[in-house]
C-alpha cells in the first residue's frame, strides 16, 4: 500500500487534515487503530459519559502513580475510534484566549499567533449562533449551542454577573472573560465530531481508512519513507511518497518517535532502540488541566436528576432515537465561566463548566437527588509530566506521569478557584435552589481541608498536549518546528495537541482540529492571510479581578 501522505490517528486533528489534503488532489491513506463510532453511544450528545469508559472506544489509558494526589492513578481516556478523542470527549468548543497563541509565537512558533490562527478557526466552522467577523460560515464542523433553558444553568450566568463578573455573549469570539452560553459540536441532534465533519467526505474523495495498530515510522537515512503497523497479527509496510504525519494523540505521538528512534537517546538505548535522532523534548512538557466539581444538593426538583432512572433514560434515549431533539440532543454543559483568578493576571485562568446535575464523568451521581455542579480548575498550571516508553514493545502503553500539583503555586490557584466558585454560587440567582454543599463539603474551610479534598477528589478534564512541544529548528528542547517538521528527520511531522507549546484556556478540541487545518497548508504550502481582529482584554486587568 503506497500513497502521497500516509497520517496515523483518525482523530481530531488527523481528519482535518486528511480531508484538507484530499481536497487538494493529494492521495492519502489513513492508518486507525479503532474501529466505527456508529451507535447511539457515540452519536447522542446527552450519552457522552458512555464512550470514553466503553473499552471499544477508549484506549483505557491510566496515569503513574500521582505522589501529589495521594498516589491515585487517574484515568486519561483518549479515543480509539474514528473521530479519535472528539468521538468521545464532551463536544465542548473553546479556540482557546487570543493571549495563549500570543504565547505561542513568543516561545518559537512562529507563524501561530492569533492573527495567524484565527482563519484557520474560522475555516473550519459552522457557527450556528448569529454573525460575527470572528466565527466561519462555510466551514465543515457544524458548531451549535444547546437551548440553556434549564432554571440552574440560566442562574449560573445570572449570579456570574452579579458576583461582579462581565456577561458574554460568544467567548470564542471578541470577549472570553465572563459568563454566558457554550458553543458545543452537535449538529441536528448528533454528536459532530470530526468523523462525521471531515473522514467521511474525505472518504468520498478518495481517502483511504487502513485499520491497523502503528508500530513505528520507517526511516532511511533520516527519511520517513512509510509506517509499519500490524493488522490480524501481520506485519505490512504502509509506504508514503511525500511524508509521514503523526496525528495520534499526545500520549502515542511522543510513543511512536521513540519507537521509531527519534527521543533521548539514552532513554532510547535502555529500551534497545536505535537512535535515529537524540531529541531531548520528546514526550517531556506534558500538560493537562486539572478540576474539581463544586457540588450542591438542590431544593427544588429541577436539575435533570427527574431523568436518572430507568425510564427517564428510556425516555429521552427514545426521544433522541426518533426525533434527535431533546434532553438527549444536548451535551448539557450548557453555560460557560471565564474569570482571572486575581488582578495583574492578564486574561482568564480559571475555566467553570456549569451541569444542571451532581454526576460524575463515570455516570453515578454525588447526589441523593437533585443537585447541581461546576466544575473548576486553573488553566495554567506550572507542573509539567512525561511520556516514557515502558518497553520497546509497541502494544505496551507508554508511562504516563503527569506531576500533577507538583508546583506550590498549584495549590494556591486550586484553592482560589474552589473559593470563587462558592462565592458565585452563593449569589442571589441561586437562594431559591442552593442546598447544602456536597462537595467540598461546608466544613472543609482551612487551606489544608481544601487541599485534602484537591488531594482525593481532584480529576483530569482530559486535555494533555505539549509532549512533542513546536518551536525554532535551532533550540534544543522543541521536537518540531513551526511548520510541525520532526527535528532532524526528513519527510515526518507531527500534526495534534502534542505539539502545543503551551496548554490553551478551556478544552482542547478546538485547538487541536485548527492545527489539522493549519498544518495541512504548511504541507501544501500555503497559507490563509493573516487577521488583524483585536480580541477584548479586561482594561483594569492590573489593579482589578473583575
Amino acid at each position: 500500500m503506497e500513497s502521497d501522505y500516509v497520517i496515523v490517528g483518525a482523530g481530531s486533528a488527523g481528519c482535518a487534515l486528511a480531508y484538507r489534503l484530499a481536497e487538494a488532489g493529494k492521495s492519502v491513506i489513513l492508518i486507525e487503530f479503532g474501529g466505527s463510532d456508529l451507535g447511539p453511544f457515540i452519536q447522542m450528545p446527552a450519552a457522552l459519559s458512555y464512550p470514553m469508559n466503553m473499552p471499544l472506544y477508549d484506549w483505557g489509558f491510566q496515569s503513574e502513580p500521582e505522589p501529589n494526589l495521594g498516589n491515585r492513578r487517574l484515568a486519561t481516556p483518549r479515543g480509539k475510534v474514528v473521530g479519535g478523542s472528539s468521538s468521545i470527549n464532551g463536544m465542548i468548543f473553546v479556540r482557546g484566549n487570543a493571549q495563549d497563541y500570543e504565547h505561542w509565537a513568543e516561545s518559537g512558533a512562529k507563524g501561530w499567533s492569533y492573527r495567524d490562527v484565527l482563519p484557520y478557526f474560522k475555516r473550519m466552522e459552522t457557527w450556528h449562533g448569529g454573525t460575527s467577523e470572528y466565527r466561519g460560515k462555510n466551514g465543515p464542523l457544524h458548531v451549535t449551542r444547546g437551548p440553556g433553558n434549564n432554571p440552574l444553568t440560566k442562574a449560573f450566568r445570572k449570579a456570574g454577573v452579579q458576583a461582579g463578573y462581565d456577561d458574554t455573549e460568544d467567548y470564542n469570539g471578541h470577549q472570553q472573560e465572563g459568563f454566558g452560553p457554550y458553543d458545543m459540536t452537535v449538529y441536528k441532534g448528533r454528536r459532530w465530531s470530526t468523523a462525521n465533519a471531515y473522514l467521511r467526505p474525505a472518504k468520498d474523495m478518495g481517502v483511504k481508512v487502513v485499520r491497523g495498530l502503528a508500530q513505528r515510522v520507517i526511516i532511511k537515512d533520516k527519511v520517513a519513507t512509510g509506517v509499519e503497523i500490524l493488522q490480524g497479527g501481520q506485519t505490512q509496510i504502509i509506504s508514503a511518497r511525500s511524508e509521514v504525519i503523526l496525528s495520534a494523540s499526545a500520549i502515542n505521538s511522543p510513543k511512536l518517535l521513540m519507537l521509531s528512534g527519534i527521543g533521548p537517546a539514552e532513554h532510547l538505548r535502555e529500551h534497545g532502540i536505535e537512535v535515529v535522532a537524540d531529541r531531548a523534548g520528546v514526550g517531556k512538557n506534558l500538560q493537562d488541566h486539572l478540576e474539581l466539581y463544586v457540588q450542591y444538593n438542590a431544593t427544588k426538583p429541577v436539575s435533570l436528576y427527574k431523568y436518572w432512572s430507568l425510564l427517564g433514560k428510556a425516555y429521552v434515549g427514545a426521544r433522541w432515537l426518533f426525533t434527535k431533539t431533546g434532553i438527549g440532543a444536548s451535551n448539557q454543559f450548557e453555560m460557560a465561566g471565564f474569570i482571572r483568578s486575581k488582578s495583574g493576571v492578564k486574561y482568564p485562568d480559571i475555566q467553570f463548566h456549569f451541569l444542571p446535575i451532581a454526576v460524575r464523568y463515570d455516570g453515578k451521581t454525588a447526589a441523593s437527588g437533585h443537585g447541581f455542579q461546576a466544575h473548576v480548575g486553573p488553566m495554567r498550571s506550572v507542573s509539567r509530566g512525561e511520556i516514557t516508553l515502558k518497553s520497546n514493545n509497541p502494544t505496551q502503553a507508554p508511562r504516563i506521569f503527569f506531576n500533577y500539583m507538583s508546583d506550590p503555586s498549584d495549590w494556591e490557584d486550586f484553592r482560589t478557584c474552589i473559593r470563587h466558585t462558592r462565592e458565585i454560587i452563593g449569589q442571589n440567582a441561586f437562594d431559591q435552589f442552593r442546598g447544602d454543599e456536597i462537595q467540598p463539603g461546608a466544613m472543609a474551610q482551612s487551606d489544608a481541608a481544601l487541599d485534602d479534598v484537591i488531594r482525593e477528589h481532584a480529576e483530569s478534564a482530559f486535555h494533555p498536549c505539549g509532549t512533542c512541544r513546536m518551536g525554532a529548528a535551532d533550540d534544543a528542547t522543541p521536537v518540531v518546528d513551526p511548520e510541525a517538521r520532526v527535528i532532524g528527520v526528513s519527510g515526518l511531522r507531527v500534526a495534534d495537541s502534542s505539539i502545543f507549546p503551551r496548554i490553551t484556556n478551556g478544552n482542547l478540541n478546538a485547538p487541536s482540529i485548527m492545527t489539522g487545518e493549519k498544518v495541512a497548508d504548511h504541507i501544501l504550502g500555503r497559507s490563509l492571510p493573516p487577521e488583524d481582529l483585536q480580541a477584548w482584554q479586561h482594561p483594569d486587568w492590573e489593579s482589578k479581578q473583575r
